[in-house]
């Protein structure tokens, strides 16, 4: 398989590895055009025999994945929607990386809040290269919930409590924090981080295909289906987006600086000093 056509990603195949570059810039916005390809993407490694470990990385050192555009969740449809009954297109793309026969691998050098988070919460590993990698699900500080799979994959990995605190607080988790919770495999030495991880890629790409798919399939089936949850996190995700309050925050966190690189470089600390703006003042 070609991989060829790609703006937003630079595909390598090598020894059963595809190594897999996100480079959107200027800041690997999870945009239409980022969202279509990665979904495209998953489509082909899904089918690509040739495949055995995909691994992800990120050209922009200061960004893995920013988060989802928030433009474009300004322009989905508001009011009283149904309950969904079949997952959407960001909801089928992340989950397929969590299904496909194939070892699935991120490796995290900078910023991953939003839905860059939670495309890595729905890879089997991730390791995070300390002192760089940035992890967050700041949704809540706008008035939405992680609405690309967080709600769901967080609590499975770190428990209910720690993930209320990434949930909730909308917080940065650096690779240490990270590891500590779990929401991590592992944090590494940057220096260290990509001789480790492809290390680790060329080992389970010298293993069947038959087995590491049988293995991951095998593994699905010690926890819940996560479709019905995903289906609720989408219904919620769709009520909150009919709030004039979440309207307000989002207008005004573009109006700030939103998605642009100095702005998500501290993006823990503006979405806290955000949301006091916002926030009603007390008599």
């Amino acid at each position: 398989m070609s991989y060829s056509g790609y703006e937003c990603l630079g595909v390598v195949v090598s020894g059963g590895i595809a190594t897999v570059t996100i480079d959107h810039p200027p800041i690997n916005l999870f945009d239409v055009a980022l969202i279509t390809e990665m979904d495209r993407l998953g489509r082909e490694l899904e089918s690509d025999d040739g495949v055995r470990v995909a691994v992800f990385r990120s050209a922009n050192p200061e960004f893995f994945i920013a988060h989802a555009d928030v433009e474009l969740i300004q322009q989905l449809p508001k009011g009283a929607l149904p309950r969904p009954t079949e997952l959407g297109l960001f909801h089928a793309m992340v989950d397929r990386f969590r299904t496909m026969p194939k070892a699935t691998i991120g490796v995290i050098e900078g910023c991953a809040r939003g839905g860059g988070s939670e495309f890595l919460l729905s890879l089997d590993m991730r390791f995070a290269a300390i002192g760089k990698a940035v992890l967050a699900q700041p949704e809540v500080a706008l008035g939405i919930i992680p609405g690309g799979s967080g709600t769901q994959r967080l609590p499975r990995l770190v428990g209910r409590g720690r993930a209320m605190e990434i949930i909730l607080g909308c917080d940065d988790f650096d690779a240490e924090l990270a590891e500590r919770y779990g929401y991590v495999n592992r944090a590494l030495p940057a220096d260290q981080i990509g001789a480790f991880v492809d290390d680790l890629a060329r080992r389970i790409a010298s293993f069947p295909a038959s087995a590491i798919a049988l293995a991951k399939q095998a593994a699905a089936a010690a926890e819940p289906s996560p479709i019905d949850g995903l289906l609720e996190e989408a219904d919620c995700f769709n009520r909150s987006l009919d709030d004039p309050e979440t309207r307000r925050r989002m207008e005004a966190f573009m109006a700030a600086g939103g998605q642009t690189r100095e702005f998500e470089l501290q993006l823990g600390k503006q979405a806290a000093q955000l949301s006091r703006q916002q926030s009603p003042s007390k008599e």
